[in-house]
């Protein structure tokens, strides 16, 4: 991570001036280097995210710190399938007359996230329900809320992060994972054990067979 070029010149002693006010004239630039000297060090501190991804580690709420709970929520992800997720709003909030905006971002295993959308709703009561369809090779869904108080004010939760829905093959710091990754490709495809390596058998068995027929 590039920084630039901090200019930042230290001096372990000061000049004495025959004039009272000699020791005033220094305190700006002294004071110049002490911002230069603390900015420094917090630059040397270890920069960590306040919330670091595990591949595959779905992030899921603490219930104790919102204001709703998770109903359902289709977990693995899969790519061109419906996804959906209910949240029931806490009794309180719903009495107070507080509105939920739910948001959600696609991420893609090429590195790439889709700006965020903020979700078309079916309200029940306390029940808030969103769906969408994933394109293919995504990595996860990302999911926060929005609620916004009778008084007018909001929070979002998370703050200033996500929750996250990891997909069925997923990329992560270069590794695949997931329940439809296929460890000898390197990536996502249809291995022995999926549905549509099955079909595809089939299908070379049959015309295998009417190969032969034709010959005989």
């Amino acid at each position: 991570m590039n920084f630039g070029t901090w200019n930042c010149k230290f001096s372990l002693g000061h000049t004495h001036t025959k004039d009272n006010l000699g020791k005033w004239r220094h305190l700006p630039m002294r004071f110049s280097h002490f911002a230069c000297l603390v900015i420094s060090l917090m630059l040397l501190s270890p920069i960590s995210s306040a919330s670091e991804l595990v591949g595959g580690q779905d992030e899921n709420p603490t219930p104790d710190e919102v204001p709703f709970t998770i109903v359902a929520r289709d977990a693995p992800s899969i790519d061109g399938e419906t996804w959906a997720l209910t949240l029931e709003m806490n009794e309180e909030e719903h009495a107070n007359g507080t509105v939920f905006e739910i948001t959600t971002q696609i991420c893609t295993n090429d590195g790439v996230c889709d700006p965020p959308v903020l979700m078309e709703m079916t309200v029940n009561e306390r029940e808030h329900l969103i769906d969408l369809k994933p394109k293919d090779d995504h990595t996860y869904i990302n999911w926060r809320v929005k609620a916004t108080y009778e008084d007018g004010n909001s929070t979002n939760f998370p703050q200033g992060s996500w929750y996250t829905t990891w997909s069925s093959c997923w990329q992560h710091d270069g590794a695949y994972g997931g329940v439809d990754a296929n460890a000898a490709k390197d990536g996502c495809g249809e291995n022995e054990d999926s549905p549509g390596f099955g079909v595809l058998v089939a299908i070379l068995g049959l015309v295998m067979a009417a190969a032969f027929t034709r010959r005989d």
